[in-house]
């Protein structure tokens, strides 16, 4: 039987050491975990660009809402102050004070013996400033303001004369008859601002020789807010 004898195989075991080298196994390993970093850091570069196009488009929706948003409160303001305004018109149209029904409830109150002279109306404002509507600095949310406002007071004065046999016998009458009138009363809330005698009761005489008293009557009505 032939005898075959390898004389390479000690070239072959060299190779075959190399082969099985650990430390190149390692370089190979690192050289595919470094491969995977730079596929990872590619995928973070390539989403953090994304992620700015998005924050970008994001940016500007809340830019185009905010506008939105400041044109609604303005709206809501402009809405507030209108309201307000129609608000003050109707009560200056429905609560004005009206001469004409303080005359007709006058004629309503007569006495015998007592002629009304002189008919007197007296009347005061008193004005508040008005605030203008606002935005909460906080919240956002707009703050109501407050319209001007106008307090009326008024002031009637009556001055008449009794021509009564007994001088000043009519006069507590004549005022009853006003205390009792139901319009003059709805304008008196306060009965000590009821047609108060303000004048000394002097007997006088006038060109024919009769004697009267005359007298004044004065009545503060309730204030009048508008």
């Amino acid at each position: 039987m032939p005898i075959r004898i390898n004389l390479l195989a000690e070239m072959q075991s060299l190779e075959d050491l190399r082969r099985r080298d650990p430390v190149k196994r390692m370089i190979f390993v690192g050289v595919g975990v470094v491969a995977l970093i730079l596929v990872w850091i590619t995928s973070l570069m390539v989403e953090k660009i994304s992620s700015k196009g998005e924050l970008a488009s994001l940016e500007q929706k809340i830019q185009s809402n905010s506008k939105d948003y400041s044109q609604v409160l303005d709206n809501q303001k402009n809405l507030v102050e209108g309201h307000q305004k129609l608000t003050a018109l109707s009560q200056l149209a429905t609560n004005r004070f009206l001469i004409g029904n303080v005359l007709d409830a006058l004629q309503k109150s007569t006495v015998a013996n007592v002629q009304l002279t002189r008919f007197k109306i007296d009347q005061a404002y008193a004005i508040t400033e008005a605030t203008k509507a606002s935005t909460n600095s906080e919240t956002g949310a707009p703050v109501a303001g407050k319209p001007a406002t106008i307090t009326e007071r008024t002031t009637l004065t009556l001055t008449a004369r009794d021509n009564s046999t007994v001088p000043g016998d009519s006069i507590g009458r004549f005022q009853s008859a006003l205390s009792q009138n139901p319009f003059l009363h709805s304008l008196i809330s306060n009965r000590t601002n009821d047609f108060r005698l303000t004048t000394s009761l002097t007997p006088q005489s006038d060109p024919d020789g009769k004697t009267f008293v005359a007298f004044t009557l004065e009545a503060h009505l309730t204030d009048k807010t508008r």
